[in-house]
Protein backbone atom coordinates (compact mmCIF):
# COMPACT_ATOMS: atom_id res chain seq x y z
CA UNK A 1 0.00 0.00 0.00
CA UNK A 2 1.28 3.36 -1.01
CA UNK A 3 2.16 5.98 1.61
CA UNK A 4 -0.60 8.41 0.63
CA UNK A 5 -3.17 5.58 0.75
CA UNK A 6 -1.99 4.67 4.26
CA UNK A 7 -2.28 8.32 5.30
CA UNK A 8 -5.80 8.56 3.85
CA UNK A 9 -6.84 5.32 5.55
CA UNK A 10 -5.43 6.51 8.86
CA UNK A 11 -7.18 9.87 8.46
CA UNK A 12 -10.50 8.18 7.74
CA UNK A 13 -9.98 5.90 10.76
CA UNK A 14 -9.22 8.81 13.06
CA UNK A 15 -12.20 10.73 11.73
CA UNK A 16 -14.47 7.75 12.37
CA UNK A 17 -13.07 7.36 15.86
CA UNK A 18 -13.58 11.06 16.67
CA UNK A 19 -17.12 10.85 15.24
CA UNK A 20 -17.95 7.85 17.44
CA UNK A 21 -16.51 9.56 20.53
CA UNK A 22 -18.43 12.75 19.72
CA UNK A 23 -21.69 10.82 19.38
CA UNK A 24 -21.05 8.89 22.59
CA UNK A 25 -20.12 11.89 24.78
CA UNK A 26 -23.70 12.47 26.02
CA UNK A 27 -23.88 8.79 27.02
CA UNK A 28 -20.37 8.38 28.35
CA UNK A 29 -20.42 11.33 30.79
CA UNK A 30 -23.90 12.68 31.42
CA UNK A 31 -23.60 12.56 35.21
CA UNK A 32 -21.69 15.82 35.53
CA UNK A 33 -24.64 17.77 34.09
CA UNK A 34 -27.38 15.90 35.93
CA UNK A 35 -29.10 16.90 39.14
CA UNK A 36 -28.16 14.50 41.94
CA UNK A 37 -30.83 13.05 44.23
CA UNK A 38 -28.66 12.73 47.33
CA UNK A 39 -30.98 12.06 50.28
CA UNK A 40 -34.56 11.24 51.24
CA UNK A 41 -35.88 11.98 54.74
CA UNK A 42 -39.32 11.66 56.27
CA UNK A 43 -41.27 12.49 59.41
CA UNK A 44 -44.31 10.36 60.14
CA UNK A 45 -47.24 11.04 62.46
CA UNK A 46 -50.71 9.57 63.01
CA UNK A 47 -52.50 11.58 60.32
CA UNK A 48 -49.68 13.17 58.36
CA UNK A 49 -46.32 12.36 56.79
CA UNK A 50 -43.73 14.70 55.27
CA UNK A 51 -41.16 13.38 52.76
CA UNK A 52 -38.22 15.60 51.82
CA UNK A 53 -36.20 14.71 48.70
CA UNK A 54 -32.83 16.47 48.71
CA UNK A 55 -31.38 17.37 45.32
CA UNK A 56 -28.15 19.07 44.30
CA UNK A 57 -29.94 21.92 42.50
CA UNK A 58 -33.38 22.96 41.37
CA UNK A 59 -35.02 20.41 39.07
CA UNK A 60 -38.21 19.91 37.13
CA UNK A 61 -40.41 16.98 38.02
CA UNK A 62 -43.57 15.25 36.84
CA UNK A 63 -46.06 13.88 39.35
CA UNK A 64 -48.75 11.29 38.78
CA UNK A 65 -51.04 9.20 40.95
CA UNK A 66 -51.95 5.66 39.90
CA UNK A 67 -54.46 3.12 41.23
CA UNK A 68 -54.39 -0.66 41.75
CA UNK A 69 -52.19 -0.45 43.71
CA UNK A 70 -52.59 3.12 44.93
CA UNK A 71 -49.32 5.00 44.51
CA UNK A 72 -47.92 8.44 43.79
CA UNK A 73 -44.75 8.88 41.80
CA UNK A 74 -42.45 11.76 40.97
CA UNK A 75 -40.16 11.63 37.97
CA UNK A 76 -37.27 14.04 38.61
CA UNK A 77 -36.04 15.05 35.16
CA UNK A 78 -32.39 15.20 34.09
CA UNK A 79 -31.25 13.61 37.32
CA UNK A 80 -29.30 10.69 38.71
CA UNK A 81 -29.55 8.98 42.06
CA UNK A 82 -26.70 8.86 44.54
CA UNK A 83 -25.98 5.17 45.03
CA UNK A 84 -25.23 5.73 48.72
CA UNK A 85 -28.72 6.83 49.72
CA UNK A 86 -31.44 4.61 51.15
CA UNK A 87 -33.61 3.71 48.14
CA UNK A 88 -36.22 1.63 49.97
CA UNK A 89 -37.75 3.36 53.01
CA UNK A 90 -40.36 1.63 55.16
CA UNK A 91 -43.01 3.91 56.67
CA UNK A 92 -46.01 1.65 57.38
CA UNK A 93 -48.63 4.01 58.78
CA UNK A 94 -52.26 4.66 57.88
CA UNK A 95 -51.22 6.77 54.90
CA UNK A 96 -48.05 5.19 53.53
CA UNK A 97 -46.46 1.77 53.20
CA UNK A 98 -43.13 3.17 52.12
CA UNK A 99 -41.05 5.23 49.70
CA UNK A 100 -38.98 3.76 46.85
CA UNK A 101 -36.43 5.51 44.68
CA UNK A 102 -34.40 4.41 41.68
CA UNK A 103 -32.90 5.33 38.33
CA UNK A 104 -35.92 5.00 36.01
CA UNK A 105 -33.86 5.74 32.91
CA UNK A 106 -30.47 7.31 32.25
CA UNK A 107 -31.80 10.85 32.81
CA UNK A 108 -34.69 10.33 35.25
CA UNK A 109 -34.93 9.40 38.92
CA UNK A 110 -38.33 8.04 39.96
CA UNK A 111 -39.54 8.33 43.57
CA UNK A 112 -42.60 6.23 44.37
CA UNK A 113 -44.86 6.59 47.40
CA UNK A 114 -46.84 3.40 48.05
CA UNK A 115 -50.10 4.68 49.53
CA UNK A 116 -52.59 3.22 51.96
CA UNK A 117 -55.44 5.66 52.72
CA UNK A 118 -54.92 9.38 52.18
CA UNK A 119 -57.15 12.45 52.14
CA UNK A 120 -54.96 14.61 49.94
CA UNK A 121 -51.34 15.52 49.24
CA UNK A 122 -49.34 18.55 48.14
CA UNK A 123 -45.88 18.96 46.62
CA UNK A 124 -43.66 22.04 46.59
CA UNK A 125 -40.03 23.07 46.18
CA UNK A 126 -37.70 24.66 48.72
CA UNK A 127 -34.39 26.29 47.82
CA UNK A 128 -30.99 26.84 49.40
CA UNK A 129 -30.54 23.90 49.64
CA UNK A 130 -32.83 22.54 46.95
CA UNK A 131 -35.39 19.96 47.98
CA UNK A 132 -38.78 18.65 46.94
CA UNK A 133 -41.29 18.36 49.78
CA UNK A 134 -44.25 15.96 49.64
CA UNK A 135 -46.91 16.36 52.34
CA UNK A 136 -49.39 13.49 52.67
CA UNK A 137 -52.51 13.96 54.80
CA UNK A 138 -54.59 11.10 56.15
CA UNK A 139 -58.30 10.98 57.04
CA UNK A 140 -58.72 13.20 60.08
CA UNK A 141 -61.41 13.55 62.70
CA UNK A 142 -61.22 17.19 63.74
CA UNK A 143 -61.04 18.00 67.40
CA UNK A 144 -63.75 20.12 68.96
CA UNK A 145 -60.95 22.11 70.58
CA UNK A 146 -58.80 24.62 68.76
CA UNK A 147 -55.24 23.46 68.34
CA UNK A 148 -52.25 25.78 68.60
CA UNK A 149 -48.63 24.82 67.92
CA UNK A 150 -45.93 27.05 69.42
CA UNK A 151 -42.46 26.85 67.91
CA UNK A 152 -39.41 27.97 69.89
CA UNK A 153 -36.85 28.89 67.24
CA UNK A 154 -33.38 27.34 66.97
CA UNK A 155 -32.14 24.93 69.68
CA UNK A 156 -29.42 22.36 70.25
CA UNK A 157 -26.46 22.90 67.94
CA UNK A 158 -28.16 26.04 66.56
CA UNK A 159 -27.93 28.80 69.21
CA UNK A 160 -29.61 31.43 67.04
CA UNK A 161 -28.56 35.02 67.59
CA UNK A 162 -26.16 35.78 70.44
CA UNK A 163 -26.54 38.86 72.63
CA UNK A 164 -24.34 40.51 75.26
CA UNK A 165 -22.82 38.22 77.89
CA UNK A 166 -23.62 35.13 75.78
CA UNK A 167 -27.38 35.58 75.95
CA UNK A 168 -28.60 32.93 73.49
CA UNK A 169 -31.71 33.29 71.37
CA UNK A 170 -32.49 29.56 71.64
CA UNK A 171 -32.74 29.82 75.46
CA UNK A 172 -34.76 33.04 75.52
CA UNK A 173 -37.39 31.89 73.00
CA UNK A 174 -37.75 28.45 74.58
CA UNK A 175 -38.61 30.06 77.90
CA UNK A 176 -41.12 32.40 76.21
CA UNK A 177 -42.69 29.47 74.32
CA UNK A 178 -43.12 27.45 77.51
CA UNK A 179 -44.67 30.43 79.25
CA UNK A 180 -46.94 31.04 76.26
CA UNK A 181 -48.16 27.44 76.32
CA UNK A 182 -48.92 27.75 80.02
CA UNK A 183 -50.83 31.00 79.41
CA UNK A 184 -52.88 29.54 76.55
CA UNK A 185 -53.58 26.33 78.48
CA UNK A 186 -55.80 28.37 80.81
CA UNK A 187 -58.44 28.16 78.08
CA UNK A 188 -60.33 24.87 78.22
CA UNK A 189 -61.17 24.91 74.51
CA UNK A 190 -57.49 25.03 73.45
CA UNK A 191 -55.05 22.22 72.88
CA UNK A 192 -51.51 23.63 72.89
CA UNK A 193 -48.36 21.88 71.63
CA UNK A 194 -44.68 22.81 71.51
CA UNK A 195 -42.34 21.82 68.68
CA UNK A 196 -39.63 21.54 71.33
CA UNK A 197 -39.77 21.72 75.14
CA UNK A 198 -36.04 21.42 75.74
CA UNK A 199 -32.71 22.37 74.18
CA UNK A 200 -32.71 20.16 71.08
CA UNK A 201 -32.16 20.81 67.38
CA UNK A 202 -35.15 20.37 65.07
CA UNK A 203 -34.83 20.97 61.29
CA UNK A 204 -37.00 23.76 59.91
CA UNK A 205 -38.98 21.34 57.72
CA UNK A 206 -39.83 19.20 60.73
CA UNK A 207 -41.21 22.13 62.72
CA UNK A 208 -43.85 22.77 60.06
CA UNK A 209 -44.44 19.03 59.84
CA UNK A 210 -45.23 18.92 63.57
CA UNK A 211 -47.82 21.68 63.13
CA UNK A 212 -49.40 19.86 60.20
CA UNK A 213 -49.37 16.55 62.09
CA UNK A 214 -51.36 18.11 64.94
CA UNK A 215 -53.92 19.38 62.44
CA UNK A 216 -53.34 22.75 64.08
CA UNK A 217 -55.54 25.79 63.70
CA UNK A 218 -52.58 28.13 64.29
CA UNK A 219 -48.80 27.95 64.13
CA UNK A 220 -46.72 30.59 65.93
CA UNK A 221 -42.91 30.61 65.70
CA UNK A 222 -41.08 32.62 68.38
CA UNK A 223 -37.72 34.31 67.68
CA UNK A 224 -35.51 37.11 68.95
CA UNK A 225 -34.22 39.59 66.41
CA UNK A 226 -30.59 40.57 65.75
CA UNK A 227 -28.67 43.17 63.78
CA UNK A 228 -25.06 44.37 63.42
CA UNK A 229 -26.53 47.82 64.10
CA UNK A 230 -26.60 47.62 67.90
CA UNK A 231 -28.93 50.61 68.12
CA UNK A 232 -31.70 48.82 66.24
CA UNK A 233 -34.56 47.66 68.48
CA UNK A 234 -38.27 46.90 68.41
CA UNK A 235 -40.80 44.10 67.95
CA UNK A 236 -42.29 42.88 64.70
CA UNK A 237 -44.46 40.05 63.40
CA UNK A 238 -44.18 38.32 60.01
CA UNK A 239 -46.48 36.28 57.82
CA UNK A 240 -45.41 34.23 54.82
CA UNK A 241 -45.16 36.13 51.56
CA UNK A 242 -42.34 37.37 49.37
CA UNK A 243 -40.92 40.87 49.79
CA UNK A 244 -38.05 42.89 48.38
CA UNK A 245 -37.76 44.98 51.56
CA UNK A 246 -34.10 44.86 52.59
CA UNK A 247 -34.47 44.53 56.37
CA UNK A 248 -37.13 41.81 56.02
CA UNK A 249 -34.82 39.91 53.67
CA UNK A 250 -32.01 40.13 56.23
CA UNK A 251 -34.25 38.78 59.00
CA UNK A 252 -35.47 35.92 56.80
CA UNK A 253 -31.94 35.06 55.66
CA UNK A 254 -30.76 34.86 59.27
CA UNK A 255 -33.69 32.74 60.43
CA UNK A 256 -33.36 30.50 57.36
CA UNK A 257 -29.63 30.11 58.10
CA UNK A 258 -28.64 31.21 54.59
CA UNK A 259 -26.73 34.16 53.13
CA UNK A 260 -28.24 37.29 51.62
CA UNK A 261 -26.85 36.14 48.28
CA UNK A 262 -28.84 32.92 48.59
CA UNK A 263 -31.91 34.87 49.71
CA UNK A 264 -31.73 37.11 46.65
CA UNK A 265 -31.25 34.04 44.45
CA UNK A 266 -34.54 32.70 45.78
CA UNK A 267 -36.14 36.07 45.09
CA UNK A 268 -35.13 36.03 41.43
CA UNK A 269 -37.23 32.96 40.77
CA UNK A 270 -39.92 33.58 43.36
CA UNK A 271 -43.51 33.74 42.20
CA UNK A 272 -45.82 35.22 44.83
CA UNK A 273 -48.80 33.40 43.32
CA UNK A 274 -47.01 30.08 43.81
CA UNK A 275 -46.45 30.89 47.49
CA UNK A 276 -50.13 31.65 47.98
CA UNK A 277 -51.43 28.63 46.10
CA UNK A 278 -48.88 25.97 46.99
CA UNK A 279 -47.29 26.88 50.28
CA UNK A 280 -50.08 28.58 52.20
CA UNK A 281 -52.79 26.44 50.61
CA UNK A 282 -54.60 29.28 48.90
CA UNK A 283 -54.93 32.97 49.53
CA UNK A 284 -57.28 32.27 52.45
CA UNK A 285 -54.41 31.24 54.71
CA UNK A 286 -52.29 34.17 53.58
CA UNK A 287 -55.06 36.59 54.53
CA UNK A 288 -55.74 34.79 57.82
CA UNK A 289 -52.02 34.79 58.64
CA UNK A 290 -51.94 38.53 57.97
CA UNK A 291 -54.93 39.00 60.27
CA UNK A 292 -53.34 36.86 63.02
CA UNK A 293 -50.07 38.80 62.69
CA UNK A 294 -51.87 42.10 63.28
CA UNK A 295 -53.71 40.78 66.34
CA UNK A 296 -50.44 39.51 67.85
CA UNK A 297 -48.42 42.61 66.98
CA UNK A 298 -51.05 45.04 68.28
CA UNK A 299 -51.45 43.08 71.51
CA UNK A 300 -47.69 43.04 72.14
CA UNK A 301 -47.38 46.78 71.57
CA UNK A 302 -50.35 47.66 73.79
CA UNK A 303 -49.68 45.21 76.63
CA UNK A 304 -45.93 45.81 76.79
CA UNK A 305 -46.33 49.59 76.70
CA UNK A 306 -48.56 49.38 79.75
CA UNK A 307 -45.59 48.11 81.76
CA UNK A 308 -42.54 49.27 79.80
CA UNK A 309 -43.60 52.71 78.61
CA UNK A 310 -41.21 54.44 76.17
CA UNK A 311 -39.19 51.21 75.86
CA UNK A 312 -41.24 49.47 73.15
CA UNK A 313 -40.71 50.24 69.47
CA UNK A 314 -43.48 49.07 67.11
CA UNK A 315 -41.88 47.83 63.87
CA UNK A 316 -45.23 46.58 62.61
CA UNK A 317 -46.43 43.58 60.59
CA UNK A 318 -44.26 42.54 57.66
CA UNK A 319 -44.04 39.93 54.93
CA UNK A 320 -41.16 37.47 54.85
CA UNK A 321 -40.13 34.22 53.21
CA UNK A 322 -39.35 31.97 56.18
CA UNK A 323 -38.67 28.28 55.60
CA UNK A 324 -40.30 27.41 58.93
CA UNK A 325 -43.63 28.78 57.66
CA UNK A 326 -43.51 27.27 54.17
CA UNK A 327 -45.94 24.40 53.77
CA UNK A 328 -47.88 25.16 56.95
CA UNK A 329 -51.45 24.01 56.40
CA UNK A 330 -52.89 26.65 58.71
CA UNK A 331 -52.54 30.39 59.40
CA UNK A 332 -49.03 30.94 60.72
CA UNK A 333 -46.81 33.78 61.87
CA UNK A 334 -43.24 34.37 63.02
CA UNK A 335 -42.79 36.76 65.97
CA UNK A 336 -39.54 38.66 66.55
CA UNK A 337 -40.00 39.56 70.22
CA UNK A 338 -37.08 42.03 70.65
CA UNK A 339 -33.50 42.61 69.45
CA UNK A 340 -31.17 40.41 71.46
CA UNK A 341 -28.24 42.45 70.07
CA UNK A 342 -29.56 45.72 71.50
CA UNK A 343 -28.24 46.46 75.01
CA UNK A 344 -31.57 47.75 76.35
CA UNK A 345 -33.68 44.94 74.89
CA UNK A 346 -31.12 42.27 75.82
CA UNK A 347 -31.35 43.51 79.39
CA UNK A 348 -35.14 43.17 79.21
CA UNK A 349 -34.94 39.70 77.64
CA UNK A 350 -32.85 38.52 80.59
CA UNK A 351 -35.73 39.34 82.94
CA UNK A 352 -38.24 36.62 83.73
CA UNK A 353 -40.91 39.30 84.18
CA UNK A 354 -40.37 40.61 80.63
CA UNK A 355 -40.60 37.13 79.15
CA UNK A 356 -43.79 36.55 81.14
CA UNK A 357 -45.23 39.80 79.76
CA UNK A 358 -44.26 38.83 76.22
CA UNK A 359 -45.99 35.46 76.59
CA UNK A 360 -49.08 37.11 78.06
CA UNK A 361 -49.16 39.67 75.23
CA UNK A 362 -48.82 37.08 72.45
CA UNK A 363 -51.51 34.95 74.11
CA UNK A 364 -53.79 37.99 74.23
CA UNK A 365 -53.38 38.51 70.48
CA UNK A 366 -54.05 34.82 69.79
CA UNK A 367 -57.17 34.93 71.98
CA UNK A 368 -58.50 37.94 70.09
CA UNK A 369 -57.91 36.20 66.77
CA UNK A 370 -59.51 32.97 67.98
CA UNK A 371 -62.59 34.89 69.07
CA UNK A 372 -63.38 35.82 65.46
CA UNK A 373 -63.09 32.26 64.09
CA UNK A 374 -66.47 30.56 63.55
CA UNK A 375 -67.05 28.21 66.47
CA UNK A 376 -68.20 25.25 64.40
CA UNK A 377 -65.38 25.27 61.92
CA UNK A 378 -61.66 25.12 62.47
CA UNK A 379 -59.32 27.32 60.48
CA UNK A 380 -57.89 24.30 58.65
CA UNK A 381 -61.38 23.13 57.62
CA UNK A 382 -62.31 26.61 56.43
CA UNK A 383 -59.18 26.82 54.28
CA UNK A 384 -59.72 23.41 52.70
CA UNK A 385 -63.36 24.20 51.95
CA UNK A 386 -62.19 26.97 49.61
CA UNK A 387 -60.34 24.53 47.36
CA UNK A 388 -61.34 24.97 43.68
Amino acid sequence: MRLHEKVNLLSRGLFSLFLIIFLLIPFLAPAADLVVVNNIRFWSYDDYTRIVIHISEEAEYIERRLKDPDRLYLDILFSRIDEEINKDITVENRMLQGVRAGQFDENTVRVVLDLNTIKYYKIFMLDEPSRIVVDVFGPTVFSSKKRIVIDAGHGGKDPGAIGPKRLLEKDVVLDIAIKLKKELARHKNYEVFLTRDRDIFIPLEQRTAIANSKNADLFVSIHANASPRRSLRGIETYFLNWTDEEEALKVAARENAISMKQMRKIGKKMNVLDIMLNDLSRAYKRDESNKLAHFVQDAMVIKLNQQYRHSIVDLGVKRGYFFVLVGADMPSVLVEVSFITNLLEAKLLRKDSYRERLAYSIASGINQYMSVIPQRQTVAEAGKSLAP
